[in-house]
């Protein structure tokens, strides 16, 4: 009877322990409260969630957050501007379970364009936004005006921030090369990249609706094309259905299933 008294008591004293432990977790992966109504407002991808989702995300935000620094030069960083660095980080890899953006410590915004030197005054400013490498490495520069440029404008196909935030997915094999190897099953290898020359072909001829910044390279192309595919999935899998069923198998996501239609078509 002692025996299963302490026993009793050591099994009360686990699951006290236990719950205090998961309660913390769940604090330490928590956004702060006034985050969530800026992610509700200002982000239409989070829009589309439903409350769990919502919440998952929420705790991927609160991560990021915690690891990552956000630092201005030149501007001051509000907390819509963390918001939105941390949303532009998380819909990549919202598909995926545990991903983590081991390259990346710093994310630092200009108030605007830039140029190679990362000088904000000047002629020549014409950079929107970059991954560092060399002494740079581990970081990522961004426009302010662009980053909020990307979210606030709903039915374009541009997102300066998450197309930044793919080169880093495509950089974790040590390539910026438009073939994310780590998140691309072997077999679908060779038919993504004919896909992708074949496309950058016909842009070439602009005979496409995708940015041609995209035709740069294998490397922008993988960028680009992302952008259009969390920005108006819609549009991309009524008019590139093979690019997006790529991509969703990329991605593990299908985003178009729960898009809403813009109120505006270009």
């Amino acid at each position: 009877m002692v025996l299963f008294g302490l026993i009793m008591m050591g099994l009360i004293l686990f699951l006290y322990v236990r719950n205090i432990f998961v309660r913390r977790k769940k604090l330490k992966n928590s956004v702060p409260d006034t985050y969530k109504p800026l992610l509700q407002e200002h982000v239409r991808y989070y829009q589309q969630l439903d409350e769990a989702d919502k919440e998952r995300f929420n705790s991927k935000v609160a991560r990021f957050l915690k690891r990552t620094t956000i630092e201005g030069v030149g501007t001051e960083v509000e907390p819509l501007d963390r918001v939105l660095v941390a949303a532009s980080a998380i819909i990549p890899i919202f598909g995926f379970k545990d991903w983590e953006y081991f390259n990346l410590t710093n994310v630092i915004l200009y108030p605007d364009t830039f140029n190679e030197s990362y000088q904000y005054e000047g002629n020549r400013r014409n950079i929107l936004g970059m991954v560092g490498s060399g002494s740079l490495n581990g970081q990522m520069v961004l426009s302010r005006s662009a980053l909020r440029e990307g979210f606030s404008n709903v039915t374009d196909k541009n997102n300066t921030a998450i197309h930044e935030f793919v080169h880093l997915l495509d950089k974790s094999d040590g390539y910026v090369d438009g073939m994310p190897r780590h998140l691309l099953e072997h077999s679908y290898s060779i038919p993504w990249m004919k896909l992708v020359h074949q496309t950058i072909q016909q842009m070439a001829a602009g005979h496409t609706d995708i940015n041609p910044y995209g035709a740069t390279n294998e490397g922008e192309f993988f960028a680009v094309i992302s952008e259009y595919f969390f920005e108006r999935p819609d549009l991309l899998a009524e008019k590139h259905p093979e690019l997006y069923t790529m991509l969703t198998k990329i991605f593990q996501q299908d985003p178009a299933a729960n898009h809403q239609h813009p109120e505006t078509s270009f």
